[in-house]
């Protein structure tokens, strides 16, 4: 490898798309190092520091799930799963035990690298994550405060509602299944009741959105949980 750039371990068993994958990352100041099963992918996770790792799921032998669960155990490195004819259920357990974000194939490179970019910014940035306060267009959330105020008026959150919306913050522009909303806001003994959880994400978006019903914040994954996105919303962070 050459160059200075991010170092992204490409996992796929498909050589069209790891060669595909790994070029274009290359022209975009990356530098790739490609895996072809779960196998091999642990042997150089190993051997060498990596910045982020590149996922597919449905792989023979050690599967993408299997792959997520072995690196989380030793790195919290970041990872994005690559989600094609998997089942909906293997995406889901990725997330659930440490993914911080998947693409769905067939992807455009300009998706590709945006996510792979923000993931490891995410990873790298310990400032971001000692912010405070933060403004998401005409919303301003003062985390250690408890103040949340829209287009300068102060929006009352019960104690659960302001829980829940620190942790869509704090993990802003990641997928958050449902079960691990449940269990950090609610506990485990909640972590099925998708219901409770969607009439609170309904309160919330009535206190936060300019308009609920179409929502630029909190976003809904289908099947999958919650985003909560920045990158319309120009994110500011005050450092106090």
């Amino acid at each position: 490898m050459k160059g200075d750039g991010p170092v992204v371990l490409v996992v796929d068993d498909e050589p069209e798309t790891r060669k595909f994958v790994g070029m274009n990352l290359t022209a975009k100041g990356f530098r790739p190092l490609l895996a072809e099963d779960g196998s091999e992918a642990l042997k150089l996770f190993g051997e060498r520091p990596v910045d982020l790792v590149l996922l597919d799921l449905a792989m023979p032998g050690p599967s993408g799930v299997e792959v997520c669960r072995a690196i989380r155990h030793t790195s919290d490195v970041p990872i994005v799963v690559l989600s094609g004819h998997s089942r909906e259920s293997d995406k889901v357990s990725a997330l659930d035990i440490g993914a911080d974000d998947y693409v769905t194939k067939p992807f455009g490179v300009a998706e590709l690298v945006a996510r792979v970019g923000a993931a490891i910014r995410r990873g790298q940035g310990s400032g971001a994550k000692s912010a405070r306060t933060f403004a998401f267009g005409p919303l301003s959330v003062d985390l250690e405060g408890h103040r949340v105020t829209r287009d300068g008026i102060e929006q009352v959150l019960t104690a659960t509602e302001f829980r829940l919306l620190s942790l869509l913050i704090r993990n802003r522009d990641r997928v958050l299944t449902h079960r691990y909303i449940l269990q950090c806001v609610w506990g485990n003994s909640f972590a099925e009741d998708r219901e409770y959880l969607r009439a609170y994400m309904y309160r919330l978006r009535k206190k936060i959105e300019e308009v609920p019903s179409e929502p630029r914040l909190i976003r809904n994954v289908p099947g999958v949980g919650y985003r909560f996105v920045t990158d319309e919303a120009k994110l500011t962070a005050s450092l106090n």
